[in-house]
């Protein structure tokens, strides 16, 4: 099992950039895949990224391609969302979750281990 923890929300203006960060605890973190989730008011939780087990793949949902990018550090055992060219509709609480498949491909991943959420709101 891996336990994580999200930082680095925040409130920020439109076109604005944050940095998010997941830390992981537990050894098997390396052979995890790992992805980022977001929940807006009112919305069901919504697929945004995810990386395979050693960075060598990722994905991305249609609406953050081009303006996210997802990277791990497995010595650090964290993994990032840095988020540019933000927009109002990003406003949400954003989530790390582990895909103990390792490989963290939509619609094949099994993602569990779920952190406690950080809020990122957008202003216009």
């Amino acid at each position: 099992q891996v336990q994580l923890v999200e930082s680095g929300g925040g409130s920020v203006q439109a076109g604005g950039s944050l940095r998010l960060s997941c830390a992981a605890s537990g050894r098997t973190f390396r052979s995890y895949a790992m992805g980022w989730f977001r929940q807006a008011p009112g919305k069901e939780r919504e697929f945004v990224s995810a990386i395979s087990w050693n960075g060598g793949s990722t994905y991305y949902a249609d609406s953050v391609k081009g303006r996210f990018t997802i990277s791990r550090d497995n010595a650090k055992i964290t993994v990032y969302l840095q988020m540019n060219s933000l927009k109002p509709e990003d406003t949400a609480v954003y989530y790390c979750a582990a895909d103990p498949t390792g490989w963290g491909r939509p619609g094949e991943a099994k993602f569990e281990s779920w952190g406690q959420g950080t809020q990122v709101t957008v202003s216009s």
